[in-house]
């Protein structure tokens, strides 16, 4: 089974769990996962370069570049 993306909502002031992750490249060259919430609240989480690519390789999220 694939590791969940954890995220804060800034919405709901909670860390939840992230729905249909794509990890994109920003233009300074690092990783970003965008997704949204169960209620569809945006969020958008920070990764470093080894965790963007293992969040990939083990399915939790799709690759957007």
């Amino acid at each position: 089974m694939a590791k969940e993306l954890i995220a804060y909502c800034m919405k709901t002031k909670k860390k939840e769990a992230m729905l249909n992750p794509v990890i994109t490249r920003t233009s300074k060259g690092g990783y970003c996962a965008q997704g949204a919430t169960k209620d569809g609240n945006k969020m958008a989480l920070i990764l470093s370069e080894a965790n963007a690519l293992a969040a990939i390789k083990d399915g939790s999220a799709k690759k957007g570049w």
